[in-house]
């Protein structure tokens, strides 16, 4: 399996441009059809406006998300005409509550969605149900990649954040593509348990998996020494040059992620790398 299929969800304008040439470099590397939906969001519903809002105040908001989404619509086809690649752009008008049906009905029939960091400064409240509603209605796997990131290919160095869990399998699955084609993948995993099948040799049966189709693996044991789960892979990251991180995404509720926090929450608000999400 390869990524032929590519989907670029744009909702704001001004955090477009990583996420396009992230998508125009795998689809130039795969001789992959890159398309790309440009969502302008129409907030003006119950729970964004006090009672009493009136008819014109909400067609305000309508005409503002169409200028969005004619805008971030004419960025991206400028940059998809001369990138020498298969490609679509579409755009359209989503409610924030109805955004989700949008962004699943287009990410089920994609093997990869490519999407911006939800968290941080300046960002809007529709790029975290974005990212969720491709995990879980869309049912595809999800790259994010961070503002300060340059496209990448193919990346040499890959490290996955291995708990043994039915989410890190589905996205260790879902990344073999990338997994096959790097110099080192690194299984990653922090105070496995004393107790279990496993305990003598973790990671070992990923190991021998991946190596199977032709991944060249290493193991590395590490001990939680910081508080957040996040903050040991991120450090592990640093110190071993790696490209990208995959990890299974919400291994807890999003209810409980959104309140009490969670590692796939806070890594992606602090990920300085492009993480491989999948569910």
């Amino acid at each position: 399996m390869d990524y032929k299929s590519l989907l670029c969800i744009l909702t704001d304008s001004e955090l477009s441009n990583v996420p396009l040439q992230q998508g125009i470099s795998l689809a130039a590397s795969r001789d992959a059809h890159l398309d790309v939906l440009a969502l302008g969001v129409d907030r003006s519903q119950t729970g964004y406006f006090y009672a009493g809002a009136d008819a014109l105040l909400m067609q305000e908001m309508l005409n503002r998300a169409h200028e969005e989404a004619d805008a971030i619509h004419s960025k991206a086809e400028a940059a998809l005409r001369n990138a020498g690649i298969q490609w679509g752009c579409d755009k359209g008008v989503a409610q924030i509550a109805d955004l989700g049906r949008h962004v699943a009905a287009r990410a089920r029939f994609s093997d990869l969605v490519i999407l911006p960091k939800p968290y941080g400064k300046d960002r809007g409240t529709e790029l975290e149900p974005t990212l969720e509603a491709a995990i879980f209605e869309g049912q595809a796997p999800v790259l994010m990649v961070p503002d300060t990131s340059t496209p990448m290919t193919s990346p040499k160095k890959i490290s996955i954040g291995w708990n043994e869990s039915a989410e890190a399998l589905v996205a260790t699955r879902a990344a073999l593509p990338f997994l096959k084609a790097a110099d080192v993948v690194h299984v990653v995993v922090i105070d496995p348990p004393t107790h279990g099948p496993n305990r003598s040799d973790p990671g070992g049966l990923l190991s021998q998996f991946l190596s199977r189709h032709g991944v060249k693996v290493e193991v590395d044991v590490l001990s939680k020494t910081q508080p957040r789960v996040s903050d040991v892979l991120l450090r592990h990251a640093a110190d071993a040059d790696i490209d990208m991180l995959v990890m299974g995404a919400y291994g807890h509720s999003r209810f409980r992620e959104a309140i009490l926090g969670g590692a796939t929450r806070n890594m992606l608000e602090h990920a300085t790398i492009p993480v491989f999400l999948a569910h």
